[in-house]
């Protein structure tokens, strides 16, 4: 196993410059964890929450436009709360796909793209095995020229995967059509001990990033998904607790944040098992989220 040294060096190579500023935020869900769909009130809360944690997260991940009404009742809290969001495109079932179409043009017609960091179409459609490269790449050009016929083709699009599908070199064509990277990786997933979460983390994540360098040169790689899970059962040496999420978010969440574009799952998914959620059930930290 390469030393944690040598894991981090083109981490610290891409920090080393300190005009470097990073988007910062949390992958937030359209639903509550009953499953009601939140209302302007609900985003407005989330907002709220993000802004008094400790580090600034002044962004947000949002997985679709349409469902729930994402669009339609999470910018309107966005711009209030001055919240930038990474809009996600869900790319599945043509009707669906339309209607995530729809809903984005007519949030940017309503109120502009002042509250846009980014468009992700598609969410692990690779590794779910869901569609292929050539289909998927379409659809992210597809989605660029619907931005510049708004008069918005400053806004970069591309597409979050899983590591293990952007290694893949049947998907180049995808990484070839994205303006940034979405990488998602878990080492809870990869059964890995929390000891060893930030070497199988790294590694990973520069994996993706040699691939990216090759195939789309000056390509950003974005970490769209990572967390440790607080609740849950054990993965091969991986073990939840609110002690082994702490420790990850120690290790590795204040590493990358001041190397990459970072949006940590999740706040709050505290019926899910596992569950990944930073906040409680009152929306208070399970544990120490300073760095």
């Amino acid at each position: 196993m390469l030393s944690h040294l040598t894991l981090l060096l083109p981490l610290v190579l891409s920090i080393s410059s300190p005009s470097a500023a990073y988007w910062k935020g949390f992958n937030l869900p359209a639903n509550l964890p009953s499953g009601a769909c939140k209302t302007t009130q609900d985003w407005a809360r989330d907002f709220s929450v993000l802004d008094s944690l400790p580090g600034d997260f002044s962004s947000a991940r949002l997985f679709a436009s349409s469902d729930c009404g994402t669009l339609a009742n999470a910018v309107p809290a966005a711009l209030t709360s001055n919240t930038k969001l990474l809009v996600g495109v869900w790319t599945q079932d043509g009707a669906h796909y339309e209607a995530e179409k729809a809903a984005l043009v007519q949030a940017i017609k309503q109120h502009g793209t002042s509250w846009i960091v980014a468009v992700s179409v598609g969410s692990e459609d690779l590794y779910r095995a869901e569609t292929d490269a050539a289909t998927l790449a379409r659809q992210i050009n597809e989605v660029r020229t619907l931005l510049q016929g708004l008069g918005a083709s400053n806004i970069e699009v591309g597409h979050v995967d899983t590591w293990t599908a952007w290694v893949d070199p049947k998907n180049e064509d995808v990484v070839r059509a994205c303006n940034f990277v979405g990488h998602d990786g878990y080492p809870y997933w990869e059964g890995v001990s929390v000891e060893q979460g930030l070497n199988a983390f790294h590694q990973n994540l520069e994996k993706t990033r040699s691939v990216v360098n090759r195939v789309k040169p000056g390509a950003l790689v974005w970490v769209t998904e990572t967390g440790w899970p607080v609740t849950g059962a054990n993965f091969g040496s991986a073990t939840p607790s609110v002690a082994n999420a702490g420790a990850y978010w120690k290790s590795v969440a204040c590493e990358i944040f001041r190397g990459a574009h970072t949006f940590w799952y999740t706040t709050q998914d505290y019926s899910s098992s596992p569950s990944f959620g930073v906040l409680d059930a009152n929306y208070k930290p399970l544990y120490d989220l300073s760095c």
